[in-house]
């Protein structure tokens, strides 16, 4: 079973296998399956079978650093062939595509992988996956409150700079 196995989503955005009283909740624009839609390359029509160099080549991530999630239990189980090549699927693109929303909030490697795990361990984890993710969203709005007030110390400077420059007679 991949991470993204436990949280299918369904064309409404409810999380499949849940009613719709427990899950009533529209997903954000951005937001496919458990992941989001925001990579700069579109998958291929029609397929859902992707070398790591593929993956590597949608995701924008090394194939170095595809093996490390592998291994480090971020990226679960990835099929292989008969060879031994692995072969990733939309839902491990998915998984990536949420791995890396996570990764541009600033959250540690350590709890993105205590998070996959708790996906891996079922529905029972419900409450502690909601907890962690909370938990986070607070550090997130508390550092996007630090830098609003950044860019407010930001504006000042430049106002005073270009009032300098207007009273100056330079343009």
């Amino acid at each position: 079973m991949t991470v993204t196995q436990s949280e299918p989503m369904t064309s409404s955005g409810v999380v499949a296998g849940l009613p719709e009283t427990v899950c009533p909740r529209q997903p954000p624009a951005t937001v496919r399956g458990c992941g989001t839609t925001g990579s700069g390359h579109p998958r291929p029509a029609g397929r859902d079978r992707y070398t790591i160099s593929e993956v590597a080549q949608h995701t924008g991530l090394s194939a170095h650093t595809l093996r490390w999630y592998e291994r480090i239990g971020l990226m679960p189980h990835v099929d292989r062939t008969h060879t031994g090549q692995r072969r990733f699927t939309n839902r491990d693109l998915d998984w990536l595509d949420l791995v890396a929303k996570l990764r541009l909030t600033g959250m540690p490697v350590a709890d993105m992988v205590r998070y996959a795990e708790l996906v891996r361990e079922g529905e029972s984890t419900f409450a502690e996956r909601e907890q962690l993710l909370t938990k986070h969203r607070e550090d997130v709005r508390q550092r996007i409150a630090e830098l609003e007030s950044t860019a407010d110390v930001l504006d000042y400077k430049i106002g005073i700079y270009a009032d300098a420059r207007r009273a100056s007679g330079r343009v």
